[in-house]
This record gives structure tokens, sequence and C-alpha cells, in this order.
């Protein structure tokens, strides 16, 4: 005899949970102990309430252990008979047994939970429900709120409004009421400002960011090239790609040139990543396929795809503007200056001896003796004669009182006036043998000396002469008719359209890339080419060591104009996972 044990029970949605088990005896214990076959754990049921004993004949007898009986059937009992097949419900504290006869003559014995109206009454009391609305009326109540509180208020202030120019510093009041909880994430870092004034972007409601908004605060930023050539050079786009643009324009979102295309927001406080390699080379890999008039060659790879470098300088003397020139024509720069670099950096030389006499130096003369660099770090400041050349090149023209008196330099009638000023010619006598006296004579209030300042022209033709003063370092030259000398043309960047950090290279000598120890010639265009540079730098794909650099273009070149490109310190503390490639964005 065995007897097949059921229970069944339910969980908070209201799924059925059944569990069966064979006890393989003919008598089966009830209780709230834990040794019991059947363990009902309810404060209403004694340690060993009943028993269920099955005799030879199929009955089943059913013995109450304790004092506080069953319930058979409805009616209270302490001992009970149940015929074969007849079956019984029995109800012990909480739990219902209802007992049966299986078909494989087994008895079952199914336990469920009892939910009486008063349990179900004093559990009411305690349940939130009792004092609120019901669900659905719950739904509808906090649906209208949010509706009125972050819909019908926003719309509301939009439309009601006294309407306010674009503010992005949030200093204007009158801004819509909630907008910020429609956004989709948190801005930049850059913008991180405009948290609570979405209107400082989103100047249309339901219309896309558009570029006239944004130059509000970048005005400073000028276009990569002018936008129709910008759209001819462009790669084409996939099929899919085209139909993706065709509805985002539909729908008042700018062209695939536009600020947003690569500009995304909403992605999180992050900072902008440096364009990829790919980003650039999609469209100057093969651009002289789609713009035939371009002059330069096409790029896609530093290490090796990329032309020679095109510096702009003065290719002849008194030119008003400088020449783009390609460094493999070896051009040679007309700056109008003789300067031997070589006699100057000669640490064993005479220039070197007396730099190293000198205080301000006190040793042999360096580049940067005489080249500061811009506080941009693009390009050099002007070399200025007093302050880096008159230590040694002496403008010192006589004494005045407890101190000297300097030419002045820079312009040849400053030049004149000053040695008019040291030397001017005698003044013959107006009367032979006989001088003006009184008031008229030499050192008198209206003294003036009428002759021709014959040796102060002598002195100015003497300076400007090739091995004069003046001609130490300038080319002398004729203008007007007069002597002059031949105005000095130095750019102040010879790279217009790339970039170049000199601090970044700090650890390394100038002469390393500019051999100015060896220029023996002002001529001489003391630029390292492309090839000198990847020495040390190669594409982005490269392999870093301890001399390569993988170099993606935007390590050099900016998108916009004029601009920086992307720099890596200003990134150090940040993981790359964290930055968002936005310019990736714009793909064909």
């Amino acid at each position: 005899m065995a007897f097949l044990i059921r229970t069944v029970d339910h969980t908070s949605s209201g799924k059925e949970i059944v569990r069966d088990r064979t006890i393989p005896k003919t008598d089966v214990s009830i209780g709230r102990a834990a040794e019991n076959d059947i363990h009902l754990p309810d404060l209403a049921v004694e340690q060993h309430h009943i028993t269920v004993h099955s005799a030879s004949d199929s009955s089943l007898s059913i013995e109450a252990v304790g004092t506080l009986g069953f319930s058979l059937d409805g009616k209270t009992e302490t001992s009970a008979q149940i015929a074969p097949g007849a079956g019984g419900e029995l109800e012990v504290g909480s739990s219902r047994l209802t007992i049966e006869r299986a078909e494989d003559g087994v008895t079952l014995i199914t336990i469920t939970q009892v939910e009486t109206e008063s349990d179900r009454d004093i559990l009411r009391g305690f349940a939130l429900e009792s004092a609120l609305p019901s669900k659905r009326a719950m739904s509808w109540i906090f649906a209208g709120i949010v509706l009125v509180a972050l819909l019908a208020i926003p719309v509301a202030t939009h439309l009601f409004r006294t309407p306010v120019e674009n503010d992005p510093k949030g200093e204007t009041p009158g801004q819509v009421v909630f907008d910020s909880t429609w956004s989709t994430g948190e801005l930049s870092m850059a913008h991180h400002s405009l948290e609570e004034n979405c209107e400082a972007c989103h100047a249309t409601p339901f219309v896309s960011v558009q570029d006239t908004t944004c130059l509000t605060c970048h005005e400073e930023i000028d276009d990569h090239a002018e936008m129709p050539r910008q759209a001819k050079g462009m790669a084409p786009f996939s099929t899919g790609d085209a139909i993706q643009w065709s509805i985002a324009q539909t729908l008042g979102k700018e062209g695939p040139l536009g600020c947003v295309s690569c500009h995304t927001e909403h992605e999180g406080p992050v900072k902008l990543e440096a364009a990829s390699e790919k980003f650039c080379a999609d469209c100057h890999d093969a651009l002289d396929t789609r713009l035939t008039d371009v002059d330069f060659t096409n790029a896609s790879d530093f290490g090796e795809k990329h032309p020679q470098f095109r510096p702009a300088f003065y290719t002849a003397y008194g030119n008003d503007n400088p020449d783009r020139v390609s460094l493999a024509n070896n051009p040679v720069e007309m700056s109008g200056l003789k300067f031997p670099h070589d006699i100057h950096m000669d640490e064993q030389g005479g220039a070197a001896r007396m730099a190293i006499s000198l205080g301000k130096y006190g040793a042999p003369l360096e580049c940067s003796d005489c080249h500061e660099e811009t506080d941009d770090r693009i390009g050099f400041k002007p070399v200025e004669m007093e302050a880096s050349c008159e230590s040694c090149h002496s403008l010192v023209s006589g004494r005045s009182g407890a101190g000297f008196t300097n030419l002045r330099h820079g312009d040849i009638d400053d030049l004149r006036e000053d040695l008019m000023r040291l030397d001017r010619g005698p003044r013959r006598s107006i009367v032979n043998g006989r001088t003006r006296p009184g008031q008229f004579a030499q050192g008198g209030r209206y003294y003036s000396n009428f002759g021709r300042p014959v040796a102060s022209y002598l002195s100015l033709t003497n300076a400007l002469r090739p091995d004069g003063l003046c001609g130490e370092c300038h080319l002398p030259t004729t203008t007007n008719g007069r002597a002059d000398v031949m105005p000095v043309n130095l750019p102040d960047r010879f790279l217009h359209q790339g970039y170049f950090d000199h601090a970044a290279h700090e650890d390394e000598s100038c002469t390393d890339c500019h051999a100015a120890d060896t220029s023996k010639e002002a001529m001489d265009l003391l630029l390292p080419d492309v090839e000198s540079c990847r020495d040390c730098h190669l594409g982005e794909t490269a392999v870093k060591t301890e001399k390569i650099v993988p170099s993606g273009c935007a390590m050099c070149h900016g998108y916009h104009t004029p601009t920086m490109p992307w720099r890596p310190e200003d990134h150090q503390n940040e993981s790359p996972a964290n930055l968002i490639a936005t310019l990736e964005r714009i793909k064909r």
C-alpha cells in the first residue's frame, strides 16, 4: 500500500505550482512537527495531529492523535472511516486534504490552502488597496499627472510665453518649464551647463538642431571647405544610407554635412574623440576622381600615402604674398636677409666664444636664443634685432650723458636722421674774415648751420654697402632712387594646412630635424620633408614601439578651419571606452 501526496501552491501572480511525492507506507502521520509524513506549518495544527491508516480492504481509518480533532466533509470528528473509492475532504487548520482513489489503486491526498473570507478581510485591513482607488483608477491618475506635468505644462509655457532670444547662458527669463524631462541622456562635458536650457540648441520644437543655432556660439569655426565642394568631394552613399538621409532631411534634419551629423549629443558626459584615419580617407583617398581641379594629391595613410609637404614662404625678393611650393622641388627662400646659420651654430666659432663671454647667454648659441614659439605653439614670434642680435651686432653710435646713444633699427628714414644728427657738415662764413656777433653767434639763440650734411650722406652710403653696417645682414637695394635695403619677408608659420607642436618634440634637438648647423646660406629652407618625419611617425595602424608613433590624420590636421587638431594631452585622464567617436557617425 502507498500514498501519493500532491501539494498545490500558488505564486503571488496566481500561477499554480504542483509537487508530487510518494510515501510507500500503510500509515501516514499528519502534524506540525517536521518528522510527520505530511508537515503542515500552521499554529492551528498540533505537533502530531492525526494518523491515516490503510486497511486490508482498502478502506481508510482516520484517528485524531491530539485533542483538537479534524473536519471531514464539513463535520468535526475525532475518528472516522472512509469507504474504498468514496473519498472525502479533510480539513486541518488552514489546510484542505482531499482524499481519493487514483486509477492505479494508489491513495491520492491533495493538499491545498483554505482562505476564508474572514482571513481575507483581516489581511485587507493591512493592505494599501483598502485606502486607495483601484489599480485601473490609479493608472489613469498617474497617466494624467504625466501628461499634465511633462507634456501639457511644457507645451503651454512654450505657446503662451513671451518670445525670447536664443540664450545659451540661460540668463533670460521665459524659458520653457520642465522641458529637460524629455532629454534622452546627459549632454557632453562641453555642453553640460546647458542641461536645463534645452532651447539653447532646440530653437524650434520637434525640429532637429540647425547649423545656424550651433554657430550662435561657435561663430569662430569655419567649414572644412565650401559646402558645394565638400558635397561633391564626398564618397557616394550606399543605397541604405541614401534612403536614411532622404528620410532624415524630410523630417527637418540638415544634410550629411550638417553639424549634428558628426557632433551628436545626449551620449553622456564625454569629450570629443579624434577622428579616425578612415574618416578622412573616405574622401581624400580618391579625391582627385571627384574634384578634378584640386592641386594636391590624394592621402590616406601618413606612412604610405601622403603627399610631400608644401610650405608657404617667399620665393622672390619683395613679394607681397608667400607661395606654396613642394619640398620635392628643393626650393630656396628669398627672405631678404644674409644670415649664415652655420657660423652662429658652430660651437668652436667666434660667435660661440662671444656668446660665452656675455652674461645673457654664457654658452654657445642655441636655436631658442633667437626663435621663440608663439603662445598657440603653431608658429614663431618675429626675431627682434634689439633683443636677439644687438648683443653681438652693436648699434651704439655715441655717448649721451652717462649712457650711450643707439641707431634706430627697422626704418632707413630713422637711420638717416640718426646719422645726420651725428655728423653735420660745417657752415661757410657769410662774410670773409668776419663773424656775426650777438644773438646769431654759434651757440646763440638763432644760430643755424645752413651747410650741406655731406658727411652724413657719406655715412649712410657706407652703412648700406654690402660690407657696411647694414650690409652684414641685409641686401642693399634702391627705392625711388634712394639707397634702401630689401624688405624682410619671414613667415611666422610655414605649414598653414597642418599643425606641428614643437613642445611635443622638446626632448629632441632642433638640428635633428632642421639642418641649421650645416646651412651656409640664408636662402636654405630648413624644413624637414615627409620622409624625415616618417623616421618616427607612421600611419594609424602602425605598431607602436620606442621610436615609432602611430599617427592618424587628426594628429596634424583639424577638420574645421581655423582650428587646432585633437591633442592626446587633453584626454590623458579618459578611458578610450568613455570617448564617443562622433566623427565616425558620418559614413559612406
